[in-house]
């Protein structure tokens, strides 16, 4: 590897772990303690090493499409997986930082077409990196569903404390 290639692939990492960012700022917190979740929620333990593997996928996956066909061979793949990020990063401000359960489930929605529109985009580039992705878009249904089912079971105390 070359050293353009190793500088392209420390950017990549950067950029994924700088989503992962908000997810260390927007912590959940005694609010998010205090919300009837559904049993078969994971434990909390669980969440960070799983995210930083895929996050570490992520990554990879981005810099192997860059690999084989460049920023502007890939320019469309490559802003997708932009988006992608930016959705990513998106989450954790609005149900954790606003406690808006129900504005992050649109929100992880988006970002779930986002993936799915980089995995086809990035299949066309390089099978590799789109199959790198698969557990990404997997862990983000699961917790569309998790988000979804709190939100649900926790309506009338998060408008409750809105209108207050």
């Amino acid at each position: 590897m070359d050293i353009h290639s190793l500088l392209a692939l420390v950017a990549f990492v950067a950029a994924s772990f700088a989503a992962a960012a908000t997810g260390m700022i927007f912590r959940p917190g005694d609010w998010y303690k205090q919300l009837d979740k559904p049993g078969w929620r994971p434990p909390d333990w669980l969440f960070a090493p799983v995210w930083s593997v895929l996050y570490a996928s992520i990554a990879l996956s981005g810099w192997l499409v860059w690999r084989e066909a460049g920023i502007a061979g890939a320019a469309l793949a490559l802003g997708v997986y932009a988006v992608q990020l930016l959705l990513n990063a998106a989450w954790a401000p609005i149900f954790f930082g606003l406690h808006r359960p129900g504005l992050a489930l649109v929100e992880i929605m988006v970002l779930w077409v986002a993936i799915l529109a980089t995995i086809i985009l990035f299949q066309r580039v390089c099978l590799a990196a789109a199959l790198l992705l698969v557990p990404y878009l997997a862990w983000v249904s699961f917790a569309a569903a998790l988000n979804y089912s709190i939100w649900r079971r926790n309506r009338s105390k998060v408008l409750s404390k809105r209108s207050r």
